[in-house]
């Protein structure tokens, strides 16, 4: 907590005005290590010591704050949930991880209940917000609600890595994958998004993931200026225009055409 609190001063320093941490950042990502119960007593309750600090940190910085925490809603019901600080240390909103992953060192359906909140964008100082958490990337759905709520920014807060016998065969092609549905994302939709990833290795075999960093923001168009490294710490700034947003929907009319009278059967399982 210290350690992300110093790093959130050092951006504000340079200028930033909306700061994303990484997913679960509290602690490692304790979701590798299998079923253990006693992992529940990392989790905290909303409001709770975190998110009483950002809140202070938020207002003293002038800053908004998203933060990924390990949420204890009631004995027994925990989630994997944003929360996002307006730049006068009130609460803008809160979403809960909606889409929850269970593969190998990714066991996540023991820990987190499905969010429902929803997927729905919060206004804050500097721009209407939608915070949607690491596997949530996968889904075109959850991208394209927020946007249709008037996010002009999708920030993912994520743990997503190697596992390194995998690496050599398919590493390249998961990294390729990982940044290219995200960048779909900001094309599809006319918005910014943001991904914020952890960095390094974590574990020992066979629980040893290599969390890929790579982080980056990409613009309405897709284009990304600067990707983080996929070894080392970084804070990444970029300069997100509201106007580019009205620019690419004008050329890109993607929102326009979309034929809503024929998309009924996209709450079905499955059709065949």
């Amino acid at each position: 907590m210290d350690k992300a609190i110093a790093k959130i001063r050092e951006a504000a320093a340079k200028g930033a005005q909306i700061i994303c941490l990484q997913e679960l950042f509290r602690s490692e990502y304790f979701c590798r290590q299998g079923e253990k119960h006693d992992l529940f007593n990392l989790a905290e309750t909303i409001p709770g010591p975190s998110t009483e600090a950002f809140s202070a940190l938020a207002k003293e910085l002038a800053v908004v704050i998203v933060a990924s925490l390990f949420e204890k809603r009631a004995a027994g019901l925990y989630h994997n949930t944003a929360v996002i600080f307006d730049a006068d240390g009130s609460q803008a909103g809160l979403y809960r991880k909606m889409h929850i992953p269970e593969d190998p060192l990714f066991h996540e359906k023991f820990y987190f209940t499905p969010g429902d909140t929803g997927f729905k964008a919060f206004d804050t100082k500097f721009g209407r917000i939608a915070a949607l958490v690491c596997w949530d990337q996968w889904y075109p759905e959850g991208a394209r609600l927020a946007a249709l709520a008037g996010a002009n920014l999708l920030v993912y807060p994520t743990a997503i890595g190697w596992q390194p016998p995998e690496k050599a065969e398919y590493g390249e092609a998961q990294y390729d994958a990982w940044r290219t549905a995200m960048r779909a994302h900001a094309i599809a939709n006319g918005v910014y998004v943001a991904a914020v990833n952890r960095v390094g290795m974590e574990g020992t075999a066979p629980a040893e993931i290599e969390f890929w960093g790579g982080s980056f923001i990409a613009d309405p168009f897709g284009r990304v200026q600067h990707y983080g490294s996929h070894s080392d710490e970084e804070i990444l700034i970029e300069d997100c225009k509201v106007s580019k947003i009205e620019e690419t929907r004008r050329n890109w009319p993607f929102l326009r055409d979309r034929r809503i009278d024929a998309y009924g059967e996209i709450t079905s399982r499955f059709l065949a």
